[in-house]
Order: structure tokens, then C-alpha cells, then sequence
């Protein structure tokens, strides 16, 4: 493919001391938007008092990350540790989170240490949070609310000091009113609420991301990947990233994995991108206007003049012309259907689809 390419460096390509302008305080930050500073701007001042947080927004925003930068931005001087609710067994969570002692219940052979306890000292990150069975959700309350674990089957309570940070990608509000979240945890965890804007909505930060991965990615594989194409740049500007942060990594981790050279072309992408790429105009197109009768002062006429010039002098070779106007073949053909040229090849008898 010839498509014209846009370096990376172009691609708002930024030294790794400055991929968080403004926000060298906050642990792994890589943002330049206004709604992302907003964040940083409420973590740093939550970071040094907080108890509990509750991190809110879709899958893939980067709730880990805060979590991480709240740790660290703490006084804490214990660990951080994660407890993911979905992938926890429901009748092992109480074990799970809280502990047990031996013979508390078929098959505790010894005692256990809960993740409460692991964290003391520290903060507990559970990610999830709204997948946490309901008979949890009362005995987590009432550590957060006394500050003390009781394993299962002991009857002594031990002290904790602990940070929760609660992390889900789920409307809590509606869990409680659909009675599937005790509305008593939900405004315990909730004193500080911290919602991460899906990546449609950070303006500006999806180069200064792409730009990052792609360098990571390019190390990684040991690659000379350079650049993008300008195409890949449009198609990347204008998926919606359902999957945010996370689904732009895999992608351009796919892409630097089969790329054949210094640039991220097309074909390079995953498939399910809509590829290749094509403008609206295309999947509604106007009816035809044949160049010879459209006005001569109309903009289609002068296009029209433009593309057939250039297709005289590429010898009606579709990949040179394109290359020569600067565009893609799967534009200059659209333009070709759309203003009937493919006859004046076809008279010629010099079309070529290379």
C-alpha cells in the first residue's frame, strides 16, 4: 500500500518524562485532557486522607491504575493488594476476603489469612465490586465500619489498618434499587467517588497514548516501528474504543506484532476495525454526475478534471494516481464510480488496478 504516513513523532510523539503534562505527581498517568486532569487534580487531593474510594467508569478506563496511584499516594506503608470479585467463588469469598482458622468448614485443614489481613497497613483494591454476594457485602461493611477482620469459624476480632479502593464498571445506584447491592456499602465506599471518562471523551489523548504503546510495543517485539499511516491514524480517530485504554493497547500490540516494516499500514489492523477504511459518503452515495455534464464552476467538475488528469498521467494506474493525489485507492475508485470515469478507461483501454 502507498498511503502517505505520518510519523510517529508528528503523532504527538512525546519523551516518557512528559506524557502526563501538568501531572508528575500521579503515578503512571498519561493524559493531556482537560477531563483527565480533572481526575488527577481530585486524586492527589484525596490521596493523602482517603478510607475508601469508589472508582467508577468502563472496562478498559484504567481503575487499576488509580487505585495504584492512590496507594502510592498514600502514607500507607503496607502492600497493595487486588482482589478481583468476579473470578471468586461464592462460597469461598468469606474465606477469601476475611479468612478462616482451621476446621472452621470441611476441608480447612489449616488457617488461613483472608485479604483484608494481607492488605493491613496498606490498601485492599477490589475490582468488581458490584459482583460481591450480598452476605459479603454486610460482613465487608462491618470492617470497614469498625476497622477489624474476624476470620471464619474464629470468634476473635483482629485490628486492621486499611484502605479499600472499590473498583466496577456497573451502575451501583441501580444495583441498589434492584436490591442486588446493599445501599449501606454502597454510600460507605461512595464518600469519595472518582468516575475515569471513557476514551471517547478524553480529547487529545489518543495520540499521546498510541504514540506510547506503539513505542512500548516496537521495544518489545524489537521492531523499527516508526510511524503510522494516515489512514490507520483516521481509522484509529475514528473507532469509538468500546474497550478504552485496554482495547487500544491490544490493537496496536496485533498491529506492531504483524507489521512487516516501519509503518503501521491497514492490513496491519485487526479485521473486525472495519477495514478498509471508506468516508460516509460512500455508504450513502449521491448519484452519479458524470464529468463532462456536471457544471463547469462546481466543485465537482473541478475534481472531476483533477482525478481524470491524474489518471492520464498514471497511465489509468489507480495506485500511482492515488499516490500522486495524495489519497487511497479505495477513495480514488469511489470518486471514479462517482463521477463515471471508469468509461474513459475503459475507451483507452489502459485501466490497471495495481
Amino acid at each position: 500500500m502507498s498511503a502517505a504516513v505520518l510519523p510517529i513523532q508528528e503523532y504527538r510523539s512525546v519523551q516518557s518524562d512528559q506524557l502526563a503534562t501538568g501531572s508528575a505527581t500521579v503515578p503512571g498517568a498519561i493524559a493531556r485532557s482537560p477531563q483527565m486532569h480533572l481526575v488527577f487534580d481530585r486524586l492527589r487531593r484525596v490521596a493523602p486522607h482517603f478510607r475508601t474510594v469508589l472508582v467508577t467508569g468502563e472496562t478498559g478506563t484504567g481503575k487499576e491504575l488509580v487505585s495504584r496511584a492512590l496507594h502510592e499516594l498514600s502514607p500507607a506503608t503496607g502492600r497493595l493488594v487486588t482482589l478481583n470479585c468476579s473470578a471468586v467463588v461464592e462460597t469461598l469469598f468469606e474465606s477469601e476476603l476475611f479468612g478462616h482458622i482451621r476446621g472452621a468448614f470441611t476441608g480447612a485443614h489449616q488457617d488461613k489469612i483472608g485479604q483484608c489481613e494481607f492488605a493491613d497497613g496498606g490498601t485492599l483494591y477490589l475490582d468488581e465490586i458490584g459482583d460481591m454476594p450480598l452476605a459479603t457485602q454486610a460482613k465487608l461493611l462491618r470492617v470497614l465500619q469498625n476497622r477489624e477482620v474476624q476470620r471464619v469459624g474464629s470468634l476473635t476480632p483482629r485490628k486492621l489498618d486499611l484502605r479499600v479502593v472499590a473498583a466496577t464498571n456497573k451502575d451501583l445506584k441501580r444495583a441498589v434499587r434492584e436490591n442486588q447491592f446493599r445501599e449501606d456499602l454502597y454510600f460507605r465506599l461512595a464518600m469519595v467517588e472518582i468516575h475515569l471518562p471513557a476514551l471517547r471523551e478524553r480529547d487529545g489523548d489518543l495520540p499521546l497514548l498510541t504514540s506510547y504503546f506503539l513505542r512500548q510495543w516496537a521495544v518489545r517485539y524489537n521492531k523499527p516501528i516508526a510511524r503510522l499511516s494516515a489512514d490507520v491514524a483516521q481509522v484509529l480517530a475514528q473507532h469509538l474504543w468500546p474497550g478504552n485504554v485496554r482495547e487500544l493497547e491490544n490493537v496496536l500490540g496485533y498491529s506492531c506484532m504483524v507489521c512487516a516494516g516501519d509503518t503501521i499500514e491497514l492490513e496491519d489492523l485487526p479485521s473486525y476495525l472495519n477495514l478498509p477504511f471508506e468516508e460516509p459518503a460512500a455508504q450513502l452515495p449521491a448519484p452519479p454526475v458524470a464529468a463532462e455534464t456536471a457544471p463547469m464552476n462546481t466543485l465537482e467538475a473541478c475534481e472531476a478534471r483533477l482525478l481524470r488528469q491524474a489518471l492520464h498521467r498514471a497511465g489509468w494506474n489507480q495506485t500511482k494516481a492515488a499516490k500522486a493525489l495524495g489519497t487511497t485507492r479505495d477513495r480514488l475508485r469511489y470518486r471514479i464510480r462517482k463521477y463515471q470515469l471508469a468509461k474513459d478507461a475503459l475507451e483507452s483501454s489502459q485501466v490497471v488496478y495495481g
